[in-house]
């Protein structure tokens, strides 16, 4: 199915591409009129996509799942995306058989609490029901946040959150906070990100904490736009298994936009090429954002308390059994043609092994492989070190047995093979006086003790050997944090690297000495540098050497798909299972996962949210295509004399149009 209106939303991202973004000096006669011509056609085509996209030979398909259409699953259940508030306000009625059925949940992650939660409020299965299995002593997974005794303050990393969550939000509305049951969390969390806004006031640094001066400039090329603008449109089936490097050059991965993207995202050169194009779609209403972080937005504290503990919270009080230590080393499948029904599961408790059987009423959902797997932790006097062992029962391990019992199940090995592509180092930086903050708000200029925003985001020392970045948000980040300490997360791309002021890899740091290299990079004197790692901070490492495996190159069937064809009673969830259009790494993935479980096994009759359509939306593609030019008009291209006089004729044929208003009203022309 095509759609004329997405056909000149194509147009709008690549006008700027078709108007010779690539001209360049030409010296040969024959040359000259070849290019031309060449350009005359881009001309054409580009007036004519402006007219009549569809004579130019451009589409783009409409995304699978259209609002409103219901669609059989493989497995034969039901589930549909919708938009728009009738089906957003709209409540399920009870699924048939729901009181007959039970349900386990590998994990506690946020995409198992997720599903337990659309299962109690829009599946109404009763909580007792609903037993969710955690190999470690609390919930969480990632999203973390504690306070270790006799270690400090850790935080493995951080959330960045977007107003398009759609499946975040739906939730959200219904969970009540902890800090006031009154109000709901996304209540909290709305009041709280109008007050006060995030943006960024200094998004890098170099020479030791002077302002790098980025000015909110992608700094980008037309030849680095023109790649950008190809690996958008690049088909899915062309990009399976391809890098990034095989389609950006020094022209984007030297400028400031790979800057801001990569250290937002945790992106590597040698990434997929196939999530890269899936951010660029997902966030291009945001483009106009990514310099100064406008675009994100926080939760008062770490991600454990503002998020998890909400969703735990609600949970217990609606019976929901928690069974934590208790891990699941395998899973079994009755297999018979296409029908597929997990029949067992094996688990470890207290050193006892048992089997709970299951039935076609037993519903199962897995968390397949995991982030932080294998993570270690190291203290203020030591190293985290850097062990990728997979052992036994652990998300990769698991996937692993489950994987070899069908080709539906995944291809783990793609993702968890090359730890040393996939891994990156953070570090929880607690202050003990008054003596680091004062560094710290020379440089985000603010005051750090204000309880609102801080750094804004991410600070980028762009001069750094392990491409250092570190961020601090609003403060307390912890409730019981004391209110002169300082809580900050930093983190590096490169660990194995040597850093520029302690010569040893990161890895290999304590938290002392990963401190002093952060210190060095800020501006503190060096002749003070060890002084305050040592008396005014805490610093605990923590090494993740999966923490990017789903960032790894894949193809399709890597993931497998969240409920698999011909499942009957299981489902998988979590960054590494496979739903269209939305990007992994974020808190709305894990959750669209669980909901999206829960309404095909149980067959709610209810939408689930569609990804946020900024992508065909032509208003968010050209203002996007002028901020990724940072700010350029299509009339101001140095183009030769052919391409400039066709361009005035194609500005003719627009002349007193709608679309000329909508194009100047977004400073196109």
């Amino acid at each position: 199915m095509k759609c004329t209106i997405c056909e000149k939303l194509m147009q709008a991202a690549m006008a700027p591409t078709i108007f010779r973004c690539l001209a360049a000096p030409v010296t040969k006669t024959s040359n000259f009129i070849q290019n031309s011509r060449r350009d005359k056609n881009l001309i054409t085509a580009a007036v004519l996509l402006i007219v009549n996209p569809a004579s130019a030979g451009y589409t783009i398909d409409i995304p699978k799942g259209t609002p409103q259409i219901n669609k059989p699953t493989q497995g034969g259940f039901f589930m549909y995306y919708s938009s728009g508030n009738y089906e957003a306000f709209a409540r399920p009625e009870k699924p048939e058989g729901v009181d007959h059925k039970s349900a386990y949940l590998i994990g506690s992650g946020l995409a198992a609490l997720s599903a337990a939660c659309f299962m109690v409020r829009d599946g109404q299965m009763k909580g007792e029901h609903i037993h969710v299995l955690e190999k470690d002593p609390i919930p969480g997974g990632a999203c973390d946040g504690y306070k270790y005794q006799d270690i400090g303050y850790v935080m493995r990393g951080g959330r960045e959150m977007d107003n398009h969550f759609e499946c975040m939000w739906d939730l959200f509305r219904s969970i009540p906070s902890i800090e006031d049951e009154n109000v709901t969390v996304l209540d909290e969390y709305y009041w709280l990100n109008k007050h006060d806004p995030n943006y960024s006031l200094c998004r890098a640094t170099v020479n030791c904490g002077e302002d790098a001066h980025t000015d909110g400039k992608f700094g980008l090329s037309d030849k680095g736009a023109m790649e950008i603008m190809k690996l958008f449109f690049t088909p899915n089936e062309q990009l399976q298994d391809k890098k990034i490097t095989d389609f950006f050059d020094d022209e984007v991965l030297n400028s400031n936009f790979w800057l801001y993207w990569r250290t937002m995202f945790a992106f590597e050169n040698w990434h997929s090429a196939l999530e890269m194009k899936r951010y660029l779609q997902r966030y291009i209403h945001h483009i106009g954002g990514l310099p100064d972080f406008t675009a994100l937005r926080f939760t008062r504290y770490n991600q454990y308390e503002s998020i998890i503990l909400p969703m735990v919270t609600y949970l217990k009080d609606h019976g929901v059994q928690f069974h934590y230590e208790t891990k699941v080393v395998d899973v079994k499948f009755d297999i018979n043609g296409k029908r597929k029904q997990a029949s067992s599961v094996v688990v470890e408790h207290a050193g006892e092994i048992s089997t709970i059987d299951l039935t076609e009423n037993d519903l199962l959902f897995i968390t397949n492989g995991g982030c932080v797997e294998s993570c270690t932790m190291g203290a203020q006097d030591k190293a985290a070190g850097f062990d990728p062992t997979i052992k036994p029962g652990n998300g990769w391990d698991l996937w692993k047995k489950i994987a070899a019992q069908d080709p539906a199940f995944g291809h783990p090995e793609k993702f968890c093979s090359d730890p040393e592509h996939s891994n990156w180092e953070s570090a929880t930086i607690t202050t003990l006086d008054d003596k680091i903050p004062q560094y710290i708000q020379k440089i985000c200029k603010r005051d750090p003790f204000s309880g609102h925003t801080v750094t804004g985001g991410i600070v980028t020392v762009k001069d750094s050997n392990w491409l250092l970045s570190w961020t601090l948000n609003r403060q307390q980040q912890f409730r019981d944090q004391p209110k002169n300490q300082l809580c900050v997360w930093v983190y590096g791309l490169f660990s194995d690297k040597p850093g520029n002021y302690v010569k040893k890899a990161m890895r290999d740091c304590t938290g002392k000495e990963l401190c002093m290299e952060w210190l060095y990079h800020i501006g503190v004197p060096e002749d003070q540098i060890e002084e305050l790692a040592e008396h005014s901070a805490n610093t605990i490492p923590v090494m993740m050497p999966y923490i990017d495996a789903f960032f790894m190159p894949r193809a399709m069937g890597d993931r497998p798909d969240i409920v698999p064809e011909g499942a009957v009673n299981f489902a998988f969830l979590g960054q590494f299972a496979e739903t269209g259009r939305d990007t992994i790494f974020t808190t709305e993935y894990s959750m669209r996962t669980g909901m999206e479980a829960v309404y095909t096994l149980l067959d709610i009759d209810r939408g689930v949210p569609e990804v946020w359509g900024s992508t065909y939306d032509v208003r968010a593609l050209i203002d996007a295509t002028v901020k990724l030019r940072d700010g350029k008009k299509i009339t101001d291209m140095d183009l030769p004399l052919i391409p400039r006089l066709a361009m005035k004729e194609a500005l003719k044929k627009i002349e007193g149009t709608d679309l000329e208003k909508f194009l100047k009203e977004y400073n196109a022309i």
